[in-house]
């Protein structure tokens, strides 16, 4: 608590004083431009990770960041989804999962969980879609392998969740909202977006057709070697499996291991999903 209490102490001294200019603003309303989805884990800090200032960002934050489907909670969450969109005006929502999250650890052993912590349970069963789903479609994956599959699919499940919103439904139907799928890597503070054209999860910013080689190999950069058909990777940035021909000047990468993949059902689901297909 003395941690706390002397934190605030700086920020009233050292950051406070120096944006007053921005605090006077907020103080009339917010404005933010994103809604962004994540887990409440420590390790996990929206505007750290994005660099954004105050205001910035309409937050969710819960364990495993879930969005139950409309109608099947009475939380915060779904409220919070409606205020962003329809009174705040919010154009765009980032569901980001996260490396080693416990929420998808406890998820993959859900039964042991009902009497020691039951409601953690409880909310668990909110993603009882990516349990089901990682249990029927990748009985051959063991430990590490398959929770970071666990923790992409459940992304991938959380966007369609979204969608199941009347006011999500609306707005893209519009054209007025889009939706993105972050994780993002605890040890290399690498943040992976998953493409619904490629089936994998790539560099944000070959999405925006940028590219800085500080970022390393982006989308359209690399070929995936022994991968099983179709080929939908879920790339996470310390497992080198990847072959790459380098159009410029900064040479290339090779190397090979195993790799984490989506099931083609789920792969062509999310597909249909994130191109608005009827």
């Amino acid at each position: 608590m003395k941690k706390l209490i002397k934190g605030l102490r700086d920020f009233k001294t050292n950051y406070f004083s120096t944006h007053t200019e921005l605090f006077e603003q907020l103080a009339h309303g917010q404005k933010p431009r994103v809604l962004f989805i994540s887990c409440s884990d420590s390790r996990v800090d929206p505007n750290l990770i994005t660099q954004t200032e105050i205001g910035e960002l309409f937050v969710i934050r819960n364990a495993g960041n879930i969005i139950p489907p409309y109608g099947a909670a009475n939380g915060g969450e779904g409220a919070a989804v409606e205020y962003a969109i329809h009174a705040l005006g919010i154009e765009q929502i980032v569901v980001c999962g996260h490396s080693h999250c416990g929420a998808m650890k406890g998820l993959l052993q859900l039964d042991k969980l009902q009497e020691e912590m039951p409601l953690v349970y409880d909310w668990l069963k909110h993603a009882e879609a990516t349990r089901r789903l990682i249990k029927e479609n990748y009985k051959s994956y063991q430990t590490e392998e398959l929770l970071e599959i666990a923790i992409a699919e459940n992304v991938l499940t959380q966007i369609e969740n979204l969608r199941t919103y009347p006011v999500v439904h609306s707005r893209m139907y519009q054209g007025k909202l889009k939706i993105y799928g972050w994780i993002y890597h605890l040890e290399t503070g690498e943040v992976l977006a998953y493409d619904p054209d490629s089936h994998s999860y790539v560099h944000p910013q070959s999405q925006l057709g940028e590219y800085d080689p500080l970022d390393g190999p982006v989308a359209g950069e690399f070929t995936v070697s022994n991968a099983p058909p179709p080929p939908i990777a879920c790339d996470f940035p310390h497992r080198q499996h990847y072959e790459v021909v380098s159009n410029g000047d900064n040479g290339g990468l090779q190397g090979s291991s195993s790799i984490s993949w989506l099931s083609s059902e789920q792969a062509e689901r999310i597909y249909r999903g994130s191109n608005g297909r009827k």
